[in-house]
C-alpha cells in the first residue's frame, strides 16, 4: 500500500534518517515510538508530503488515501458548528446533498420530468454513498469523543484548542482514509474518550500509524512497533509489551556479538603489532589489516532506560492531615461542579484524580491550592508546604535563563553539582544545562518545570496532567521520581500506566461529590467493573413475584440444559487454555535458545508463532471468563 525505500533526511547537519525502509500493508496498526527529537512527527510529515526526503523514495498505491492528525490543527478556527465541520469529511455526499437541495428548489418553481429524473438519479447516488446516515455517524463519533448532544450545534470557535482537536479527529475518522496517521491523539482526550478511540482503532479497516506517549494506548491499538533510534527504524512485530520483551532479547544478541567482535579485533591487532616488523609475516599482516578495515562494526548496546537516583527531600514534616475540605461548593454559572463536598488528604497519600473532562478535576486542584474561590472551608494542615504544576505554568519559566539558573531560582540550597544531577535525571546532560529556556521544546520545558517542582522541598505536590507532551522515557523518569518521593501528592492524569505505578488511592468526582477508592488503580478498575456489572444486572433483571412452582419450572425447563452446555464449553476452554499455555512455554524456551545462538531467522519465525499463540491464548482466556460469568449468573438466578 505504501513503501518507504532507502529514505534519508537531514535536519541541518544532523541525520534524522539514514537510508531507512518501511513497508506498510493495508491493515497494519503501527506504533511509532522514540525519544523526543528523534523524528517521529517528521516521518509522518514526510509520508504526508509536507516534507521532501533528501534521499530515497516514498511511494503509495493509486487507491491509498492518507489522513493526518497533527498538532498544527489546534489553530484551526471556524464559525460553523462542530457538526458541520465534522460533516466536511463527506465531501462527495455533501456535494450531492447540495445538488439535491438545488433541484428541489427548482422543482418548487418549475416542475418538469427532466428535473424529476435528475433528482431520482442524485438521490440514488446519495443513498449508495450512505449519505442518509452520515449525520448519525458524525454524531456518534463526536459523542464518543466526549461532546454532549447539545454541543453539536455550537460554533467550533467557542471551544478550546483541545476540544477543536477532537473535532478534527472526528472529521478524520469519518473520512476513513486508507492510512490514518495520528500524532499524539491522547494529549487532548480524557479517559473515557481514550477508551472509546482504542475500541474504534482496533476495528478500523484501514492501516494506522500512531505516535503516542501513552504506553497502555499503544499496547491496546497496535500490532507492530517501529522504534526510531540511531537514525534507523527498528521494527518489532507485536504490541508494546512484545516490543519490551523482544528488545531485551535483541540487546542480549547485540551485546554478545559486540563482545565477540571486540575480542576478535584485539586478537587481530595484537597479531599485527607482534609481526608487523617481520618480512616473513608481511602478507599475513596485510591480510589482517584489510580484514579490520572491511569489518562492519557492531555497536555496543546503549541503555536507553534512564534511571532516577536523586533523592527528593523536604525540610519540614507535615501534620497528619494536609488538607481538609468541608462542605465545599463550586459553580460556573449554571454548571455546578461540587456541592457540599467533603474530603481529607492525609500524610503519605499518593492520589490519582481521574474521570472525564468537565467533571472538575483541574478546578479541584486549584481549590486545594487556594487559587480558586469557593463556598465552604478549605483548611490547610500543619507545616504544609505546597508546590503546584500545571501546563500554563510553563509560561512562568524565564525564557532568558539557562536550565541551571532556572533551577537555582527555586530557593533550594542544593549545590550546582546536585542541580546538574537533577537535570541529568530529567535527560539534560553535559552542556545541555547551559541552554536557554527559550530554545527548548514543549516537552523539554515540561521536564524543567517538573524538576523545579520536585526539588522545591515541598511536602505536598499538586500535579495537573504532568505527562502531557512527555515521551515514554520522560514519563518513566517522572514515575520513578514520584515513587521515590517521600511526601504526599495529588495527580490529575489520563495515562493509565502512569497511574498504575504512582497511586495508592483513587479520587473521582461523581454526583458533585468527591469519591475515594482506598486502593491502587488496578484494584479500582476491578471494583468498578464489578459495581457496573451489578448495576446492569439490577436494571435488566425482571422483578416479578414468583411462586415456588414457577421457579422450579424455570430452573428445570430453561436453565438446566443451558447451564449444562455452558459447563461443557467451559471444560473445553480450560483444556485449550492448558494446551496453549504449554505451547507458549515451549516457544519461550526455543526463543531463548535461538537468541543465545544468534539464529536470527529462527528467532523471527518463532516470534511470529509466539504472537499467534499469545493472541489465541488471549481469545480463549476471554471466552473462559465470559462462560464462567454466564454460569455464575445462571446459578445465582436458580438459587433465588
Amino acid at each position: 500500500m505504501l513503501s518507504i525505500n532507502n529514505l534519508s533526511y537531514f535536519l541541518g547537519s544532523r541525520v534524522l534518517y539514514d537510508e531507512v525502509s518501511l513497508h506498510i500493508k493495508p491493515k497494519d496498526k503501527i506504533g511509532l515510538i522514540g525519544a523526543n527529537g528523534t523524528g517521529k512527527s517528521t516521518l509522518l510529515k514526510l509520508i504526508n508530503g509536507n516534507l521532501t526526503p533528501d534521499k530515497g523514495i516514498i511511494s503509495r498505491s493509486n487507491d491509498c488515501s492518507v489522513g493526518f492528525l497533527n498538532q498544527d490543527l489546534l489553530s484551526y478556527e471556524s464559525d460553523e458548528s462542530i457538526l458541520e465541520v465534522a460533516l466536511k469529511a463527506f465531501e462527495k455526499e455533501m456535494f450531492l446533498k447540495k445538488e439535491i437541495d438545488n433541484v428541489l428548489q427548482k422543482m418548487e418553481e418549475n416542475y418538469t420530468d427532466e428535473l424529476l429524473h435528475k433528482l431520482t438519479s442524485l438521490q440514488e447516488q446519495f443513498e449508495i454513498l450512505g449519505g442518509y446516515s452520515m449525520q448519525s455517524k458524525a454524531e456518534e463519533i463526536l459523542e464518543g469523543l466526549g461532546f454532549a448532544t447539545a454541543d453539536l450545534e455550537k460554533p467550533l470557535c467557542n471551544f478550546s484548542g483541545g476540544w477543536r482537536m477532537r473535532v478534527m479527529l472526528a472529521k478524520l475518522l469519518l473520512a476513513r482514509p486508507s492510512l490514518l496517521m495520528l500524532d499524539e491523539p491522547t494529549n487532548h482526550l480524557d479517559l473515557p474518550s481514550i477508551q472509546w478511540i482504542e475500541d474504534y482503532l482496533t476495528k478500523y479497516e484501514g492501516a494506522v500509524i500512531v505516535v503516542s506517549h501513552d504506553r497502555e494506548f499503544i499496547d491496546r491499538t497496535v500490532n507492530t512497533v517501529v522504534e526510531i533510534s540511531g537514525a534507523q527504524l527498528n521494527i518489532y512485530s507485536g504490541n508494546y509489551s512484545f516490543y519490551l520483551e523482544e528488545k531485551v532479547l535483541r540487546a542480549e544478541i547485540q551485546k554478545s556479538a559486540y563482545e565477540n567482535q571486540q575480542q576478535k579485533i584485539k586478537q587481530t591487532e595484537r597479531f599485527i603489532e607482534r609481526f608487523k616488523a617481520k618480512a616473513t609475516k608481511a602478507k599475513q599482516v596485510q591480510s589482517r589489516v584489510k580484514s579490520l578495515e572491511k569489518m562492519e562494526v557492531v555497536e555496543d548496546v546503549v541503555d536507553e532506560n534512564a534511571k532516577v537516583s536523586f533523592r527528593f527531600n523536604f525540610k519540614q514534616q507535615p501534620g497528619r492531615f494536609l488538607c481538609t475540605l468541608k462542605n465545599v461548593s463550586k459553580s460556573f454559572g449554571e454548571l455546578r461542579v461540587l456541592h457540599n463536598a467533603n474530603s481529607i488528604i492525609e500524610r503519605g497519600d499518593k492520589i490519582a484524580l481521574i474521570g472525564a473532562n468537565g467533571k472538575g478535576k483541574s478546578t479541584l486542584l486549584r481549590i486545594i491550592a487556594g487559587t480558586e474561590a469557593v463556598e465552604g472551608d478549605v483548611e490547610p494542615g500543619y507545616n504544609l508546604q505546597m508546590a503546584f504544576f500545571a501546563q500554563h505554568q510553563l509560561e512562568s519559566l524565564n525564557i532568558e535563563n539557562t536550565l541551571l539558573d532556572e533551577l537555582k531560582q527555586t530557593g533550594t540550597d542544593k549545590s550546582e553539582m546536585e542541580l546538574r544531577s537533577v537535570l541529568g535525571c530529567f535527560l539534560f546532560s553535559n552542556d545541555d544545562v547551559f541552554k536557554k529556556i527559550k530554545v527548548l521544546s514543549g516537552g523539554e520545558k515540561s521536564r524543567v518545570a517538573l524538576a523545579k517542582v520536585l526539588i522545591s522541598e515541598s511536602n505536598f505536590l499538586l500535579l495537573d496532567e504532568p505527562t502531557n507532551h512527555l515521551d515514554i522515557t520522560s514519563v518513566n523518569i517522572l514515575t520513578q521520581a514520584l515513587q521515590q518521593y517521600a511526601g504526599t501528592y495529588l495527580v490529575v492524569s489520563h495515562d493509565r500506566h502512569f497511574i498504575k505505578n504512582i497511586a495508592n488511592k483513587i479520587w473521582y468526582v461523581e454526583d458533585q461529590q468527591i469519591k475515594e477508592y482506598p486502593g491502587n488503580y488496578e484494584e479500582y478498575l476491578y471494583w468498578k467493573q464489578k459495581k457496573d456489572k451489578e448495576k446492569t444486572s439490577v436494571k435488566t433483571k425482571a422483578k416479578p413475584v414468583k411462586t415456588k412452582v414457577q421457579k422450579e419450572v424455570k430452573s428445570t425447563s430453561i436453565q438446566d440444559p443451558e447451564l449444562k452446555n455452558f459447563k461443557k464449553e467451559l471444560e473445553k476452554a480450560e483444556k485449550e487454555l492448558i494446551r496453549l499455555e504449554s505451547e507458549k512455554s515451549i516457544l519461550e524456551k526455543e526463543l531463548s535458545t535461538a537468541s543465545i545462538n544468534s539464529e536470527l531467522d529462527k528467532v523471527a519465525e518463532l516470534n511470529k508463532k509466539y504472537a499467534i499463540v499469545s493472541e489465541a491464548l488471549k481469545t480463549i482466556n476471554n471466552k473462559w471468563e465470559s462462560l464462567a460469568g454466564k454460569i455464575d449468573h445462571i446459578e445465582a438466578t436458580t438459587n433465588e
